[in-house]
């Protein structure tokens, strides 16, 4: 669950209390130097009292070394408190969309994710450390300083009142238009990484089909709608800066004009006018600040509002309450008139029963789009059956830990995902911790991997690119099989998993799989000679079952399985498989 951002900054109550009371001591000692100025004019200066120069320039020294030290403590403590908040921040939200569930994913862009991750907790973090400090500054900058002028000569001091009140109101206006605009620029943000991330990963497939000069069109459009989102922004800025800019002006000009005729009449001293002179001074910076921290407030509460809507989020599959753990798993599963379909969709799978004992194997086969990768996602509880119940051990998974029941599964995935990282530590991914590197090999051998690896350079710790970059398809399958090996759990699912092997390395790994008879097998496969020796091999039509049986008698019934047979190797006994 979200903390607000008032309950991070609460947490770092005492960082912010010590932050503000440096602030505090810094704005004093800068309000003392004015009083010394009108001391050294009126004594010293008009009225030769010149043994008060010495304490009065040590003042100011001491002022001047003060505020040094003052600054540096609060700059230091705000910067610390509002990194660390940062971080804090950046963990919850990346544990919150690890812990959201594959239908966020469906409808959810890349780019977006990564705009939130990186572009909007920087942006909150700029809110509630440099920016947040600024605005905290500035109003009790701006109270002492109009408490000082109003304390020397009150109605002297309603000219930079009048000011700050129109400085305000120009200030609300502005922030108030820009808003919106930055909404605009967050969400243009996120489809520009989005496009950016697209094609720097399918850069491969951009060049195959020589589509550079289409993406970098794309880019373009999103880039220059960005851009003039940008321009939006400063157009706003520039209309509405110089108000603030004038304002500021006319302040020291009236200050001058109304206070040197107040100072001929009698009414004022001439060291109270270089006192409100120099106050006029410093209440200047605050009012030109006040349209760039609108801007950076707008920004961040802009990034706010995003952050909240990915909180917003709620995984669809949940821990149960008071969840069961089995003490051992056998791996025995049963599909019991399971049906399924996503949100706005067709209906994928439907009425699909079937067991797998302990330590049998399942062979499942199908046209594209048949359903069979949703069998292996409901198995694993990505989605949650629409219809039906799935039971392993005899426990219905959605009363198993989330973490028991996938840790049971090792998965070999159709689309291979490798880290960046070395081969070694992409096949101990399933358990680093338990993996030893005499495992790693061996599991490696079994997957017909070691021959290609180690001809490497750097044999297991060679590293290897983004998702495997730098290998071929038949390497990046069996590094993946050997990972699912080297995790050894009770079930392991293969999804297609060796449609990019030549018929020779198959078969090696089809010895490896009848070697474990300890382990139940869900093997998807469009190949028939990867389901060959099935104990039960499953025909999906339609996202329902259209045959089932062992190869023999699927053989006989001159069904769907047949025709593949057929097709792939022609009449029945025309090829020894």
């Amino acid at each position: 669950m979200r903390k607000k951002l008032s309950t991070y900054i609460w947490e770092y109550k005492w960082s912010y209390l010590f932050a503000i009371m440096s602030l505090v001591i810094s704005v004093s000692l800068d309000m003392l130097a004015p009083m010394l100025t009108m001391h050294i004019i009126d004594d010293v200066i008009t009225g030769g009292n010149v043994a008060m120069l010495p304490r009065l320039l040590g003042g100011i020294l001491a002022v001047g070394i003060g505020r040094c030290i003052f600054q540096y403590t609060k700059e230091y403590t705000f910067d610390r408190a509002g990194s660390a908040i940062a971080s804090d921040m950046r963990k919850s939200l990346f544990d919150h969309i690890q812990g959201l569930s594959a239908s966020f994913f469906d409808k959810t862009n890349t780019g977006e994710l990564m705009a939130r991750v990186k572009d909007d907790i920087d942006r909150v973090w700029n809110t509630i450390s440099y920016v947040g400090m600024l605005t905290i500054e500035v109003v009790f900058h701006t109270c002492v300083v109009l408490f000082c002028m109003y304390r020397l000569y009150a109605p002297l001091a309603v000219i930079p009142t009048a000011a700050m009140v129109m400085s305000a109101a120009v200030a609300i206006r502005m922030e108030r238009k820009l808003g919106d605009i930055y909404e605009e620029i967050s969400d243009e943000n996120s489809r520009l990484n989005t496009v950016a991330e697209e094609n720097i990963a399918g850069v491969r497939t951009v060049k195959a089909f020589a589509r550079e000069k289409f993406e970098i069109k794309k880019f373009l459009s999103h880039n220059e709608r960005y851009y003039e989102l940008n321009m939006k922004q400063s157009k706003v800025l520039v209309r509405y800066y110089p108000y603030l800019q004038i304002i500021t002006k006319l302040i020291l000009m009236l200050v001058l004009l109304i206070g040197g005729r107040l100072v001929i009449n009698g009414r004022i001293t001439l060291g109270m006018l270089g006192a409100f002179l120099e106050y006029s001074n410093n209440i200047v910076w605050p009012m030109e600040m006040l349209g760039w921290l609108s801007n950076d407030l707008s920004a961040g509460l802009a990034s706010n509002k995003k952050l909240n809507k990915i909180y917003e989020a709620e995984p669809a599959i949940k821990e149960p309450e008071n969840p069961v753990v089995l003490d051992r798993v056998r791996g025995e599963i049963e599909f019991r008139n399971v049906s399924f379909h996503k949100e706005d969709m067709h209906e994928i799978l439907h009425d699909i029963s079937f067991k797998a004992e302990a330590g049998s194997t399942v062979g499942i086969m199908g046209a594209t789009g048949a359903g069979k990768t949703s069998v292996v996602q409901l198995l694993q509880r990505l989605y949650d059956a629409t219809d039906g119940a799935i039971y392993l051990d005899g426990i219905d998974i959605t009363r198993l830990s989330l973490a028991q029941l996938r840790s049971s599964i090792s998965l070999v995935m159709q689309d291979v995902f490798l880290f960046s990282d070395t081969i070694n530590e992409n096949v101990k991914l399933g358990k680093k911790a338990s993996v030893s590197e005499a495992i790693v090999r061996r599991a490696s051998r079994d997957a017909q991997a070691s021959g290609f690896i180690e001809r490497m350079a750097d044999e297991y710790e060679t590293v290897i690119g983004e998702r495997g970059v730098g290998l071929s398809g038949g390497q990046k399958q069996r590094i993946s099989i050997a990972r699912a090996f080297a995790k050894h759990t009770p079930i392991l699912v293969m999804d297609d998993s060796t449609s990019a092997l030549d018929m020779e390395t198959e078969h090696e790994i089809q010895k490896t799989l009848n070697a474990l008879p300890d382990t139940t097998k869900l093997i998807i496969a469009h190949r028939i000679s990867a389901v060959r020796h099935a104990d039960n091999i499953i025909v999906l039509d339609g996202g329902a079952i259209a045959e089932h049986g062992t190869h023999e008698e699927l053989m006989a019934q001159k069904g769907l399985y047949y025709m593949t047979y057929v097709s792939q190797y022609g009449e029945e006994g025309g090829c020894n498989i």
